[in-house]
């Protein structure tokens, strides 16, 4: 941003909160009624790319009709000469993603409810018929206090579908976070909720251990190890974390997609009655321990 007041339509690029792979983040103003939203605003060596373009409006088709108090809300989309933009409700700058470089154990009070509002979320992106196909730390905004936003539908799809040149190692494209990716989304068949619930699976088992549940040396190594390496259990990382929690994980993650719960709600009922850590974490800014939960 210049000194100048810079300008996308009628609103004033107010800071920038981030950057990323095909899109910028800003605070933005609208002028005159001095309202602040989000913009998300292609980079500027992408605005003519079509795809690119196609890309951000596809996010708008998909999420401006959401209305879930746990997942972002998209009021716009526009173009302004040849800057295409989403205007985005502003929300707290802090993913799961950087709030765990704090530190498990940072969050570890907060992880119950985090969990079950993104389940949440994406339990009400299935009932619009779409799968989010993107589900990460990264995509999960956590205010301070452990509430949640589920954000980025980019490349979200109407279940059923499979998502289109999805399949392939090598010199095909991948559509899609490879640390995260469900089995049948790795090999390009048809996609439900169960494919979220086996990204959000792997979500979780980083909340809870500080690591993705598998790696490799290379993107095809990290694939093969999501459609056929053993699921390993989060208690090696974290031996707070109950026989019972770790099976419901485990359960997530499950290769095949009919060994995982059905449907995200299916999950929600079944996390509400498990007790997650052995030892309950300790609050935020406190010195004992407290119970599961917020």
């Amino acid at each position: 941003m210049t000194k100048t007041r810079d300008f996308i339509g009628p609103y004033r690029l107010a800071r920038l909160i981030r950057v990323g792979n095909s899109c910028a983040v800003w605070e933005a103003v609208k002028e005159p009624e001095g309202e602040r939203f989000a913009l998300k605003v292609l980079r500027q060596d992408l605005r003519d790319d079509r795809k690119e373009i196609s890309f951000l409006k596809h996010e708008y088709d998909v999420a401006h009709k959401l209305r879930h108090p746990n997942i972002i809300r998209i009021h716009d989309f526009n173009s302004e000469g040849n800057i295409a933009y989403l205007v985005l409700e502003l929300y707290s700058e802090q993913n799961m993603k950087l709030s765990l470089r704090q530190g498990v154990d940072q969050w570890a009070f907060h992880v119950p409810k985090i969990v079950e509002q993104s389940a949440e979320a994406l339990y009400h992106v299935h009932q619009q018929g779409w799968v989010h196909c993107d589900v990460k730390p990264d995509n999960l905004l956590v205010s301070p206090s452990g509430d949640v936003k589920l954000i980025d539908f980019t490349i979200a799809e109407r279940v059923g579908r499979a998502l289109g040149g999805i399949l392939g190692f090598g010199k095909k494209v991948i559509r899609g976070t490879r640390s995260y990716m469900s089995p049948e989304q790795i090999r390009g068949t048809r996609l439900d909720a169960r494919s979220d619930i086996y990204s959000f699976g792997c979500v979780v088992f980083e909340m809870l251990s500080g690591r993705p549940p598998y790696t490799g040396v290379n993107p095809d190594e990290l694939l093969e190890k999501h459609l056929h390496a053993a699921v390993p259990t989060v208690q090696a990382a974290n031996n707070n974390v109950t026989n019972e929690g770790a099976e419901l994980i485990r359960r997530m993650m499950a290769k095949k997609a009919d060994q995982r719960p059905d449907t995200m709600w299916e999950f929600v009922k079944e996390f509400r009655t498990v007790r997650l850590f052995k030892k309950p974490p300790r609050r935020p800014g406190s010195s004992s321990a407290a119970t599961d939960g917020d």
